[in-house]
């Protein structure tokens, strides 16, 4: 009897395989999920990531797409609003059936997204820069972790080229991400002798418009006779006001230099820039970088934007979460054709060894142990038409630390996805 059952249950697997095998060749249309606010006050940075989804998928189509059906994106609207992004989430993955999903912007977005990609085994593709602490089975990060952007930026600026900082303003929106990455900012700092005397942090909630009272702070912190500079985790659309003031108060890049992580072509766009001449940004791309991909990237997407009459128009740029986007969904389709399927396990699998020649100029891998990005790092000025003038850069691609070694608890994690080992929150082992 146990040897019957034991048949009919791996006779009833088979067929279930089989017929969900056929029915997923059924499928006209591969679906592939963007999952990006559209609205709210992370629109003036999201937008545009959905946008150039749309013109990589489009592209692919254009070539045949993948596996001999084409891409269908499945667009929603999370509006900027946390929980939204979880139910969207689910949506996507139970209702829609999408294969994959390009999305999120806020840690706390992809925090809200995470325990529904895990539930169901769905697999997300993640943007933008963040602050570490993480990684998943069910996530390919490619933006930045600390160590690619928030910890260059800040050695640079204590470095003699960098204008030898002595004091730190750490100032952003209250959530996740700038809360770890100043935490992570701040003991590094103590590791480099900085008391806590000469740090001032400072956060804002999302959408906050007021900053005539926080620049007037760091004006008065900066008065101490110590060069001070500003590190921004300002999120979203309060970059806006938070400039302005800074060209109000006049305090400019030569007083008081501001970096900042989250501030972009984008969100510089429709801005007075000339007050903000000098003040930095580190990222992993630039509009401005020379190179023969990048020009080609810009040439698509401005080709795009005229062919789709988007907002904008002929003023529409590129930025570091867009090359990301781009980058993730070409790397997502490579590994499904090497894979020969959009089964997650096995793109999953495949996504660990793939490269991709970037509009970045450089071939950037994928992790298959810590599914990061290995990427280049860049810091620039702001120009006064809005676009960066490049001063300091790796010479190439830097391997990402999911787990940052400035965090006693953190430096003992290990981040491996490969097998035997597969962890992405555990304590190094003796034996692999």
């Amino acid at each position: 009897m146990r040897s019957k059952s034991k048949t009919f249950l791996l006779s009833s697997l088979a067929a279930g395989l089989v017929f969900g095998m056929a029915g997923a060749h059924a499928a006209d249309t591969i679906k592939v999920g963007i999952l990006h606010s559209l609205s709210g006050t992370m629109a003036i940075s999201e937008t545009s990531l959905k946008d150039v989804a749309l013109m990589a998928i489009e592209e692919i189509n254009a070539k045949g797409g993948l596996l001999g059906k084409k891409l269908e994106p499945v667009v929603v609207d999370p509006a900027s609003n946390w929980p939204l992004f979880a139910e969207k989430a689910r949506e996507l993955l139970q209702k829609e059936k999408v294969a994959v999903v390009f999305g999120c912007w806020t840690s706390v977005s992809r925090k809200s997204v995470l325990p529904v990609f895990e539930e169901l085994n769905g697999l997300l593709f993640y943007p933008v820069q963040y602050e570490g602490e993480e990684s998943s089975y069910n996530v390919f990060y490619t933006g930045a972790a600390p160590n690619q952007q928030a910890i260059p930026a800040v050695e640079y600026l204590m470095s003699e080229e960098g204008g030898g900082a002595k004091r730190w303003v750490l100032l952003g929106t209250d959530y996740v991400y700038p809360r770890t990455t100043n935490k992570i900012l701040r003991a590094f700092l103590h590791a480099k002798g900085v008391a806590d005397d000469d740090i001032m942090e400072t956060y804002t909630p999302f959408g906050h418009s007021d900053y005539q009272t926080i620049v007037a702070d760091i004006k008065k912190f900066a008065s101490a006779g110590k060069r001070t500079a500003v590190v921004s985790t300002i999120n979203g659309d309060s970059n806006v006001p938070f400039y302005k003031e800074l060209g109000n108060a006049g305090l400019k890049a030569t007083d008081v230099p501001v970096v900042a992580f989250s501030v972009g072509e984008e969100e510089l766009r429709g801005i007075d820039t000339k007050p903000l001449v000098g003040h930095l940004a580190a990222w992993n791309y630039f509009m401005s970088i020379d190179a023969p991909e990048n020009k080609a990237f810009i040439e698509k997407w401005k080709a795009y934007v005229a062919k789709n009459k988007l907002p904008g128009g002929d003023k529409r740029v590129t930025n570091d979460p867009m090359e990301a986007t781009y980058t993730g969904i070409n790397m997502w389709a490579q590994a499904v054709q090497q894979a020969g399927t959009t089964e997650v396990d096995a793109v999953r699998q495949a996504l660990g060894y793939q490269t991709f020649k970037t509009p970045s100029g450089f071939v950037e891998s994928l992790d298959a142990k810590n599914h990061h990005l290995h990427k280049p790092v860049y810091i620039a000025e702001i120009q006064a038409d809005g676009q960066f003038n490049i001063v300091w850069k790796t010479e190439g691609p830097i391997r990402a630390q999911a787990w940052s070694p400035y965090i006693p608890d953190s430096a003992k994690k290990v981040a491996d996805w490969t097998y035997p080992w597969v962890c992405g929150n555990c304590t190094e082992p003796k034996f692999k």
